[in-house]
């Protein structure tokens, strides 16, 4: 019978043949990632607890990303926790202070298509844009994982986002997933897989697809997908895992599921008003809107493509003598790639501040957003006081989106400086 993505994702994991939406099966994990924040302080007790050892080693992936660089002493002490533990277990792969997981990840070439993973965080779906089934799940989770190897998932139903059409310029994948988390609300993936497909994203280079997956956690799915293609191919042959075979890993043409189409020709900047991703409109319907801070960060909207989105708007302007814009790179290595392509040369000129590598403002740690403040920001959520303070009020958008808000003084289309 005709499968979905997802379906033959999971048939393999539980060395199935096949596997029908509703059914619950029990799937072997080949990656289990998690943070500071999500790992070792909530796993040591519990493993400890139990006398359980680790199943794999070398399919845990430990990044340390949330509250580093440490600026308190509950910071420190979490912090430690996940060095001592690391340490003590010989973990093989562990990435302190390298940027943020979901890019960290992917960069260090542990995933690829065809790979059953799970991460201690809510936007692990990332890992979909590579053709790998991907999802977050607790603590408790990620426990029974740890030490079996193995969890246990109800089949999702799919439901496909097809955009025809290419993307303006000044238009990015970011405006895309906005004016569908918009369209269909929080909860508008039920908890199912969603594939995202078409003309559209196929044109679209990794980062973008990343930034796609990535906010259906935004939509309530359970995971997000892009089939992979030569794209893909070539981005992991430059990233640690060459000669993947792409062939099995897509849906059949005749795939059951929910399917919703767009026109990405038709698609302006979108903006995420307070305090919800769902409350959306495109940019030229909000009433002129003053901005105190421009943050340009997060897994969702600071990787290399990002940077150089932004730096495009940035290109010889100066930001609004009010403004302060910050620039959180999503990894070391797109933080280099960038010095060395003169693209943060260009965000200092226009007048950035350079932050740490790290998740930072966008998890409210580190340099958090003043009180009261108003934000225009490049990050997947702005939930009341997910950015520090209670009284911002935060809305989201593209990095084109944050630049020229950040050059206007007030939230912008960024078309009106790449013309």
């Amino acid at each position: 019978m005709p499968a979905t993505l997802a379906q033959k994702l999971i048939a393999r994991a539980a060395g199935r043949a096949a596997v029908r939406p509703g059914e619950i099966v029990t799937c072997r994990v080949d990656l289990a990632m998690f943070h500071d924040s999500s790992g070792p302080r909530r796993l040591k007790p519990m493993l400890d607890e139990l006398g359980a050892q680790i199943w794999d080693k070398d399919r845990v992936v430990l990044v340390i990303d949330h509250y580093v660089p440490e600026s308190d002493d509950e910071s420190r002490r979490i912090v430690k926790i996940a060095r001592d533990w690391a340490q003590a277990q010989q973990l093989p792969h562990v990435y302190d202070s390298q940027g943020i997981c979901h890019v960290v990840v992917p960069q260090h070439g542990h995933l690829r298509p065809g790979l059953f993973c799970v991460g201690g965080d809510s936007h692990s779906p990332t890992g979909g844009a590579f053709g790998a089934y991907m999802f977050g799940i607790g603590a408790t989770e990620m426990l029974g994982v740890v030490v079996t190897g193995e969890l246990w998932l109800q089949v999702p139903q799919t439901i496909f986002m097809r955009w025809s059409g290419r993307l303006a310029h000044g238009v990015a994948a970011k405006d895309m997933v906005l004016a569908m988390i918009g369209r269909f609300g929080m909860n508008g993936g039920q908890y199912q897989a969603v594939e995202f497909c078409g003309e559209a994203v196929a044109a679209l280079p990794m980062a973008e697809r990343m930034t796609l997956c990535n906010m259906s956690a935004e939509l309530g799915a359970q995971v997000g997908l892009v089939a992979p293609d030569d794209v893909t191919r070539d981005w992991l042959a430059r990233h640690g895992a060459p000669g993947v075979d792409t062939t099995p890993w897509h849906s059949d043409e005749d795939a059951p599921g929910v399917r919703h189409n767009f026109d990405a020709s038709m698609l302006a900047p979108q903006v995420a008003l307070p305090h919800s991703p769902a409350n959306v409109r495109a940019v030229d319907d909000l009433e002129p809107t003053r901005i105190d801070v421009a943050y340009i960060g997060a897994c969702t909207g600071a990787k290399l493509d990002d940077l150089r989105a932004a730096a495009q708007v940035l290109a010889g302007y100066r930001v609004a003598p009010h403004v302060q814009l910050l620039v959180a790179p999503a990894s070391l290595k797109d933080r280099e790639r960038a010095e060395s392509e003169g693209i943060l040369n260009r965000l200092r000129e226009a007048g950035a501040t350079l932050l740490p590598t790290t998740c930072g403002a966008c998890a409210g740690y580190g340099a958090a957003i003043p009180e009261g403040s108003t934000v225009i920001s490049s990050t997947a959520r702005n939930f009341k006081g997910r950015m520090g303070a209670a009284t911002a009020q935060v809305y989201l958008g593209s990095p084109y989106t944050v630049a020229a808000s950040a050059l206007a003084g007030r939230i912008a289309d960024a078309r009106e400086f790449l013309k």
